[in-house]
């Protein structure tokens, strides 16, 4: 049981890490003139586009404003909480014993 609630708190820990860059990503659209080919850019886009596009697939632009970025948190935040509690539970529940 603590191997796999270590591994639900690792793997916490890392969506809690990509949400940062995905943030990161999501202002840096703000500045259009911004050169994406960039290492650094190109490396923050390469890693959070293709979870953004699966979203953009779902939520078309409304009036230039990409609202799909917004369920991606949503949904990131989502399996976070849900990671969190199962990690929490699991070590509750392995204690009680």
């Amino acid at each position: 049981m603590d191997a796999v609630s270590l591994l639900l708190s690792v793997l916490v820990r890392t969506l809690s890490i990509y949400s940062l860059i995905l943030l990161v990503r999501v202002l840096l659209t703000w500045f259009p003139n911004l050169d994406w080919s960039n290492p650094v850019l190109s490396t923050v886009s390469s890693i959070t586009d293709p979870y953004l596009n699966a979203f953009r697939g779902l939520i078309p632009p409304l009036g230039g404003l990409d609202l799909s970025a917004i369920v991606a948190f949503l949904a990131l935040n989502l399996a976070q909480q849900l990671l969190g509690s199962l990690s929490m539970s699991l070590m509750g529940s392995g204690y009680g014993v």
